[in-house]
């Protein structure tokens, strides 16, 4: 096989990033993860997926896979409480940079580049809620109460059980959110909403791929101060 030639609009010598399916199959194969570095491709925009505590969390790869196909940089920021349910190794591995979910020291360096969009997926009640309110007592929640500020582009697919939906808090705050310019997937159209205690069951059918339709496909990135 012909040797890979710098490609169009490259440098010679300049690295290509692996897609992250290439670089989770290599970490398997080897039985060895590799050092976790930003990705040397700056001209994508930036995406923060957001992973709150729930049963999909587990699959939150897919939705990484997705938005890289689509032309995204990923980065992965947990809830504290959801970190129990993601395989945190196998997502570094995935985006190439450290996943978080705790503020960081002050006075440290952010290891991550700022965002030009978030997806908020899966979205709990408890997290929706906090939104709504400006709570910001996790660094996700942090996160997403300042990017309404700074008017991002935004996008919630709440996970949650028929009980939980009827309260009257969290239909009054996903109405807010939408009010302040929120993509809010969540209705009979979007995903079932499910008894309490089988969430694990609809899995299969959380549909990732439409948080990343509800998206502009380029978001304007401002200019960025050389590091």
């Amino acid at each position: 096989m012909p040797p890979r030639g710098p490609g169009p609009g490259r440098r010679p010598g300049q690295t290509v990033p692996d897609p992250p399916v290439l670089r989770l199959a290599a970490t398997r194969r080897t039985g060895r993860r590799p050092r976790v570095t930003p990705p040397p491709d700056r001209t994508r925009p930036v995406l923060y997926v957001i992973a709150c505590a729930a049963p999909p969390t587990s699959r939150v790869g897919t939705l990484v896979t997705l938005a890289y196909d689509g032309g995204w940089d990923v980065c992965v920021i947990l809830t504290p409480q959801a970190v129990r349910f993601a395989d945190v190794p196998a997502l570094e591995t995935l985006t190439g940079h450290p996943v978080r979910s705790q503020y960081k020291a002050p006075g440290t360096v952010d290891v991550l580049p700022p965002a030009d969009a978030m997806i908020v997926a899966p979205a709990t009640c408890n997290t929706i809620n906090k939104w709504a309110c400006g709570i910001s007592d996790t660094l996700a929640l942090g996160l997403v109460t300042e990017a309404i500020g700074k008017k991002l582009p935004l996008v919630a697919l709440p996970f949650t059980n028929a009980a939980q939906a009827a309260h009257p808090a969290f239909v009054r705050h996903v109405g807010e959110l939408r009010g302040w310019g929120v993509r809010v997937l969540f209705g009979p159209d979007v995903y079932p909403l499910h008894e309490p205690g089988t969430g694990s069951r609809y899995l299969d059918i959380f549909p990732w791929h439409l948080t990343l339709r509800a998206l502009p496909e380029h978001p304007p990135r401002p200019p960025r101060a050389p590091h």
